[in-house]
């Protein structure tokens, strides 16, 4: 918890801004002084790696926008204006469409990393729920953008989406003919995913703000998942984490110019550097990898309006996780039989984004002949996303509650101190209890 300010004004300057925009005691409250548990590892620095993506992608489509014409007859070439003519453009464009990728890759590393440590628990919900509301903003954000290249798959892609939510009884038709701009995707359509493209990330800025805010109202969470208890719990957050993000910050930034240097289409689908033509289907459309696996539990589904509630369901369901769990223990470090599942949940998560990339019929397993349990083709992608999905829901909403109420935890430490400064000849009495209710 940050508690009271420290910041003292040194000048009479500061004294003076200070009463009037406290501006400098706000950055030394959060960044400067701000009491950090002293545990935290390496999974804690994929937040100050997110707040720099989100600078590296507002910038670069900034730049990118001056020179992005966002209309059916010119999009496609602007974009290969961008990478031939303009000065370093090739660079601008590579940077922030890797930079989409490195951004989900490192949201989702945080997310991980929350469920395993449980930083969704109490006192910590609104902060979690404003966390998903930035992600479910970045994938729109992510699909709008995918979108503007108009190429094959851009364009396509636009055009299975919107129609998904023609399958919402009554209102579904409305919404598609809005978000189209008409009747068809189209010119209008590439207007308004233009506009909602470059509006969406200053909304993330905003809501990352909010996100900020509610982390420090009750401080972070740790490897332990134990409340901090005293000042010898904790350090400064500079320089402490500040050395360390930064450490963690300059690795990332090195893989991600290693894709934007050496490799910076093979996330993406060569068949996009065609232009978009409305009368030549691709063989196979798909979204970008950081969306596959919500894409394989869509298909997952024969009938059209339920895969659609079931992908929109995947993303709901992170909302009201702090009320399914009822374990009071947070982390997992403690939870032997809830971590087992949680790495079976990461492989389902692996199994559907594989099943997401692959066409439904890649795999087809014929029937064995003369058994009669089987009345076609055993569609092996299919029943993968099947079984992915109904793990996906079953984890979230029956086991992790279960879980909660069946098992019984590994002795909890009693204070952060006691398992970082555990050892033989300094350990202090009573280092270990028994499983507290940890809220």
């Amino acid at each position: 918890m940050s508690g009271h300010s420290t910041y003292e004004p040194k000048t009479g300057f500061e004294r003076w801004l200070d009463t009037r925009l406290p501006i400098i005691r706000f950055a030394n409250d959060t960044i400067v002084t701000f009491p950090t548990p002293k545990n935290l590892n390496y999974w804690w620095t994929f937040g100050g790696v997110l707040a720099m993506m989100l600078g590296v992608q507002i910038v670069t489509g900034i730049i990118l926008a001056m020179h992005y014409v966002p209309h059916v007859d010119y999009a496609f070439n602007s974009v290969e204006r961008i990478m031939r003519d303009v000065n370093y453009g090739w660079l601008i464009r590579y940077t922030h469409a890797n930079g989409a990728s490195m951004f989900f890759l490192a949201v989702y590393i945080h997310m991980f990393r929350n469920l395993y440590y449980g930083s969704y628990k109490a006192p910590r919900e609104v902060l979690w729920i404003l966390g998903c509301v930035i992600y479910l903003l970045m994938v729109m954000t992510g699909f709008f953008g995918y979108v503007l290249p108009w190429g094959q798959m851009s364009f396509h892609g636009a055009v299975v989406i919107t129609n998904l939510l023609g399958a919402f009884p009554v209102v579904g038709n409305a919404i598609t003919t809005w978000l189209w701009g008409g009747f068809a995707v189209d010119d209008p359509t590439l207007n308004r995913f233009f506009s909602l493209h470059y509006l969406l990330p200053f909304v993330i800025a905003g809501v990352v703000g909010l996100h900020i805010w509610a982390l420090h109202v009750p401080g972070n969470n740790n490897p332990t998942g134990v409340n901090v208890k005293s000042e010898t719990d904790t350090v400064p957050f500079h320089p402490y984490y500040t050395v360390k993000d930064g450490f963690a910050m300059s690795l990332f930034l090195i893989m991600y110019a290693v894709f934007v240097f050496y490799m910076p289409n093979v996330l993406g689908d060569a068949i996009n550097y065609v232009p978009a033509n409305p009368l030549q289907t691709p063989q196979h459309i798909v979204p970008e990898w950081y969306l596959l696996p919500f894409y394989a539990i869509l298909r997952a589904l024969p009938n059209k309006l339920m895969g659609v509630l079931a992908m929109f369901g995947a993303i709901a369901t992170l909302f009201v996780l702090p009320w399914l769990d009822t374990s009071k223990v947070r982390s997992m470090r403690y939870r032997p039989t809830a971590r087992l599942y949680y790495f079976i949940f990461i492989f389902a998560c692996l199994v559907l984004g594989l099943c997401g990339a692959h066409a439904p019929d890649d795999m087809v397993i014929p029937r064995v002949s003369g058994l009669q349990l089987l009345d076609s083709n055993i569609n092996s992608y299919t029943w993968l996303s099947r079984i992915g999905a109904l793990y996906y829901f079953a984890y979230f909403w029956v086991i992790t509650p279960l879980l909660g109420l069946t098992e019984t935890p590994l002795p909890v430490p009693e204070s952060i101190s006691s398992p970082v400064l555990s050892h033989p000849a300094s350990a202090p009495a009573g280092a270990t209890a028994s499983p507290e209710k940890r809220g």
